[in-house]
């Protein structure tokens, strides 16, 4: 079977799973939200970054992306859902291809149009504090943002796959990515730098100091999800469906 069927079919699946868009609905609302609230009480941080200030909303709203990816996958391990997925698709691996590619173009498209919101609205609370962010910058914000997003969404969906549980999942996750990057971050330095997430969120700031850069923490990023990715599609081909 080619490709483009598979693809069509798990995009029908994602449309039709409620949780699933409602996700994505979330990841704009708690992310424009949060970083509205950022733009009219961020100046007073003395270590003011404008741009991620702007884009701070990310933070909590990228459980959403997480939520979306981890579930999107653990949906087919629910009620033998995967073993008809898999009846009509037997390569396992092209299947994993269409699903990971229909997790990965909503979360970019949103993840775009998300941070361009964000990045209004939290402008508009900043007023004056933030004319001096240069386009460039801007730029590289808003398409940084969607692109962090998308990766993390698959990282998700790598470890569901790995896990076969939404819940153990998400239970993994979130705790790491609002708690525990934050701590381990402040205890080990530089190191954390390397951490998923707070690799990525580098390419969210206008000034960064470290071993990174933007586009260098964002490729760390995508080796972790890579490898998140590689561990479920071996689960998936040595496991029973």
């Amino acid at each position: 079977m080619q490709l483009t069927p598979v693809v069509r079919s798990e995009w029908l699946k994602i449309r039709t799973l409620r949780s699933l868009p409602g996700a994505l609905l979330a990841l704009f609302a708690a992310t424009t939200a949060f970083s509205a609230i950022a733009g009219v009480s961020g100046t007073s941080d003395p270590g003011f970054d404008p741009l991620f200030t702007a884009l701070s909303g990310v933070v909590p709203g990228q459980i959403a992306a997480v939520s979306f990816g981890a579930l999107a996958v653990s949906s087919e391990f629910r009620s033998g859902a995967l073993r008809l997925s898999l009846a009509a698709v037997p390569r396992r691996g092209r299947w994993f291809a269409a699903k990971a590619a229909v997790i990965a173009a909503p979360t970019l498209l949103v993840g775009w149009v998300t941070a361009l919101a964000a990045l209004l609205v939290a402008r508009a609370g900043l007023g004056s504090a933030a004319d001096g962010l240069g386009t460039g910058e801007q730029v590289r914000g808003v398409v940084g943002c969607g692109v962090y997003l998308m990766l993390m969404a698959l990282f998700a969906a790598g470890v569901a796959a790995l896990l076969r549980s939404g819940v153990a999942t998400l239970s993994l996750l979130v705790p790491f990515v609002l708690v525990v990057s934050f701590v381990i971050g402040d205890a080990t330095g530089t190191v954390a730098d390397f951490l998923p997430d707070k690799a990525g969120q580098l390419v969210l700031r206008e000034s960064y100091d470290g071993t990174l850069g933007p586009w260098s923490g964002l490729a760390v990023t995508a080796l972790w999800t890579a490898a998140a990715l590689l561990a479920g599609a071996w689960s998936l081909r040595r496991r029973d469906a």
